[in-house]
């Protein structure tokens, strides 16, 4: 098995590039739950070959702990043996001892060494080299993992890209990150995260990949079966793809990079449905089948806008949106707001938990759509409409979520309309391509 890894190793290595006595340098950029978890991933597997592979993470430096985060850290620790006595072993125990009594303050990249991330306290991780400094970071990075928001991906990587401007080769990136932006001039159009890299960088768009699949982080760590997609250029998603595949997590590789990302926003705004009605209705499966059926419309109806031929909700991509509907901290957001745990005035960073992505998305989505230079003939009425007003819930998850006109119970109203047509009709109209708009993602048409 060790061979076969270290196979795999020497092959990307040859694709990139490395000198003999140069190492693979991959550099992880953010450090929220799915970003920790994937450089981990590839630091338990490639890290024992240290002559040929270096493996580091970047995250914000001065990020202080509370009292109560550190008293259940020593709790997490104390309940495991292993974890226990490899902090002993590394010196490392008496600081979690110390701030569980209130005598020291520890920092997110201080335990993010000892493998916590603030966001995903109960899943411990290997140790990890965590950088605080960004210039020394990604400098001389080959493979760079954007674990970033969406929100955050634009400045930082502008950033990185005073570092770059020596370099003679590009390097790779690989962005995790699932959220858009949307732009209103010169024209209304969708940013995704690869295009802001792209903007931020010049780094050529062929070497900008996006990997999503059906994954909660702390499960893909504890080796549960997992399988995601490398989407991009052939140059690039082929070797990365069996570069990045282990035993239990499994990569393939698909050309489609903008459905992929796109679905990979759209389906956080609607997790956030998905939890507010499972809260509202007492976790009823009746009623969070009929909110799949008419959510997952409204994303083949919006792909439809972006792209003439998407790839279809089906396979990997149905299954990371079912995941994230059923699972993820954007329907968990949803759950605590209908719950009342939460409220919209504390944000959408939220503690123990990270960047809820789906806020900025319902934004992002919604307006650009409802923008009347978008305006078509409706097939059926023969009226002007936005694109907008022909999704509902999305819609009304603006109007919750934006305005705050309305209050979560307001989602399921929108489910129990009596005029809200069959879910087929709207998956009809995108088949037609008579909404098609290759202005929204920048393009001719």
């Amino acid at each position: 098995m060790e061979q076969l890894v270290e196979a795999r190793l020497d092959e990307i290595r040859r694709v990139i590039g490395k000198a003999d006595d140069d190492p693979l340098k991959i550099v992880g950029v953010g450090a929220g739950a799915w970003g920790s978890v994937f450089i981990a991933m590839l630091q338990e597997n490639y890290g024992t070959f240290r002559d040929k592979v270096s493996v580091r993470i970047w995250r914000r430096g001065g990020r202080a702990i509370d009292k109560a985060t550190a008293q259940h850290l020593f709790e997490v620790i104390n309940s495991r043996e292993e974890l226990l006595r490899r902090l002993i072993r590394r010196c490392a125990y008496l600081k979690y001892v110390e701030a569980r009594l209130g005598d020291r303050v520890l920092y997110a990249d201080e335990i993010l060494k000892d493998g916590f991330c603030l966001n995903m306290i109960e899943t411990p991780l290997c140790p990890l080299k965590v950088v605080t400094n960004l210039q020394e970071a990604v400098w001389d990075a080959d493979v760079v993992v954007n674990g970033l928001p969406s929100t955050e991906t634009f400045q930082v990587f502008s950033e990185i890209s005073k570092y770059w401007k020596e370099r003679v080769t590009a390097p790779v990136i690989i962005s995790l990150a699932k959220g858009v932006e949307a732009e209103f001039e010169p024209r209304p159009r969708i940013v995704t995260p690869t295009q802001m890299i792209y903007r931020a960088t010049g780094i050529p768009l062929e070497n900008i990949l996006y990997l999503g699949g059906p994954n909660i982080a702390s499960e893909v760590y504890n080796k549960e079966y997992a399988n995601a997609r490398i989407c991009g250029s052939e140059k690039w998603r082929k070797p990365l793809g069996k570069f990045l595949r282990q035993s239990h997590f499994i990569v393939w590789d698909n050309s489609d990079l903008v459905t992929h990302e796109v679905m990979g926003g759209l389906k956080n705004v609607y997790a956030i449905g998905a939890g507010m009605v499972d809260t509202l209705t007492k976790e009823s499966a009746t009623s969070k089948s009929v909110y799949f059926a008419h959510c997952t419309s409204e994303m083949i109806f919006i792909t439809h806008l972006l792209a003439k031929e998407p790839e279809k909700l089906a396979g990997p991509l149905l299954a990371d949106t079912y995941v994230t509907l059923l699972k993820g901290r954007n329907a968990w957001y949803g759950q605590k707001l209908a719950k009342g745990e939460l409220n919209l005035e504390m944000g959408d960073s939220i503690k123990g938990k990270g960047m809820i992505q789906g806020v900025s998305a319902v934004k992002a989505f919604f307006e650009l759509l409802n923008q009347s230079s978008l305006s078509l003939q409706h097939p059926e009425e023969g009226k002007p409409v936005t694109p907008a007003e022909l999704c509902p819930i999305l819609k009304m998850l603006y109007r919750i979520l934006i305005t705050r006109e309305v209050s979560c119970e307001a989602v399921l109203e929108a489910l129990r309309d009596e005029t809200m047509n069959d879910p087929r009709e709207l998956i009809e109209i995108a088949h037609s391509h008579l909404f098609f708009q290759p202005s929204l993602l920048g393009q001719t048409p």
